[in-house]
């Protein structure tokens, strides 16, 4: 699916559009900032937005909470156009939560009910509401405490429960784990994914963490230069990105030019200036290609070895020679550069890279299958 289809198209039709921008359109200082063919988002559905800094994401995210004004194009609720004079009530749907959390100078308590008293809720009718979330979200013991005198993480999830009070349909976070640390993180991402699947309220999420997308996301949208490139299942952008800078961005670190030469039974054999690279693919010869690699679907080999093993040779159809010309120590894995005439990388374990006995200048064999290969067809 292309940039612009619709989310509920995609889920089969299953689920109804709840929100839509359309020829969407944000200025700033005169200059244009955000420019949206369209954008769909289903009832019940999460929405992973990621992208590079600087991108729009944040942009995109206030201008479907309305808070953010169109110059051009429409915001639909419903099917209803949102629009001057029905902003106010559009905005009574949303839960919006910020990387900082902006918690009032109260009480925990206090800040959950906030929502719900300038909404006009009793307070006999809102005070269980406030309990259960409080509860919901583990921080029921802090009901009392001043909400400034809270953790980072703390507070992030009393800004989660001060939203997800208000029973909204749609949910608007922007980088809500930013600010705590990675254990934190954790236990943030493991409640908000259940809480997602339990309520089903629809959710878009903006966030740079692409496991963190894959986790969370029914689809994923990647945000170049304030448009959208790509709406798809995440497993689908990562695995067939529609053009360069979603691959870059997606982490498809190998990206060769070359040509298609031949395409017969479903796989293209492309040159790469002479080397010859094979990908399952369908594209007729003489289409200029963009050949993507991720580092983890490349295998390494010593000097020493003539060949891949042949257990692995009759799977993985590409074999390249060359020499490591950079290793990156990553945490358990090691990102590693190898010099082809072009730049491919590898993702092995530190454990591997030990037992190759891999250096800068070390010459190795690559080899990886036709299906991690995915081609991008370029223009012209």
């Amino acid at each position: 699916m292309t940039a612009g289809a619709s989310d509920a198209t995609a889920a089969g039709g299953a689920m109804p559009t709840l929100v839509e921008l359309r020829d969407a359109v944000v200025v700033r200082g005169a200059r244009p900032v955000l420019a949206i063919d369209g954008l769909a988002i289903a009832d019940g559905a999460t929405l992973a937005l990621v992208g590079p800094n600087g991108a729009g994401k944040s942009t995109l995210l206030l201008t479907l909470a309305s808070l953010l004004r169109l110059a051009r194009g429409s915001l639909t609720f419903r099917g209803a156009t949102v629009g001057r004079g029905t902003e106010l009530a559009y905005r009574r749907h949303i839960g919006l939560v910020l990387p900082d959390p902006l918690l009032l100078d109260t009480s925990v308590f206090a800040n959950v009910a906030a929502g719900l008293r300038f909404r006009g809720v009793p307070s006999a009718a809102a005070r269980p509401r406030v309990t259960a979330w409080l509860d919901r979200l583990g921080v029921a013991h802090l009901r009392d405490r001043p909400a400034r005198q809270i953790s980072s993480g703390e507070a992030q999830r009393v800004s989660l429960a001060r939203a997800l009070v208000l029973e909204p349909d749609l949910l608007l976070l922007d980088e809500p784990f930013a600010s705590v640390d990675a254990a934190t993180r954790g236990r943030l991402l493991d409640d908000l994914e259940v809480l997602l699947r339990e309520t089903r309220v629809a959710c878009v999420i903006v966030t740079h963490d692409l496991d963190e997308a894959v986790r969370l996301g029914d689809r994923m949208a990647v945000m170049v230069a304030g448009r959208i490139r790509q709406v798809d299942p995440p497993e689908r952008v990562l695995a067939e990105p529609l053009d360069e800078d979603v691959a870059a961005f997606v982490g498809a670190e190998t990206r060769l030019r070359g040509r298609v030469i031949s395409s017969e039974e479903g796989v293209a054999v492309v040159d790469v200036g002479g080397m010859h690279v094979e990908a399952v693919s369908a594209l007729a010869p003489g289409r200029d290609v963009l050949c993507c690699l991720r580092p983890e679907d490349v295998t390494l080999w010593s000097s020493g070895s003539q060949a891949a093993p042949s257990s692995v040779a009759s799977s993985a159809r590409n074999q390249v020679r060359g020499r490591v010309s950079r290793m990156v120590t990553q945490g358990s894995l090691v990102r590693v550069s190898v010099d082809i005439g072009s730049t491919l990388v590898a993702s092995i374990t530190r454990a591997s890279a030990a037992d190759l006995g891999l250096a800068e200048g070390a010459a190795v064999l690559a080899t990886f299958k036709a299906s991690a290969v995915h081609l991008i067809p370029l223009a012209g």
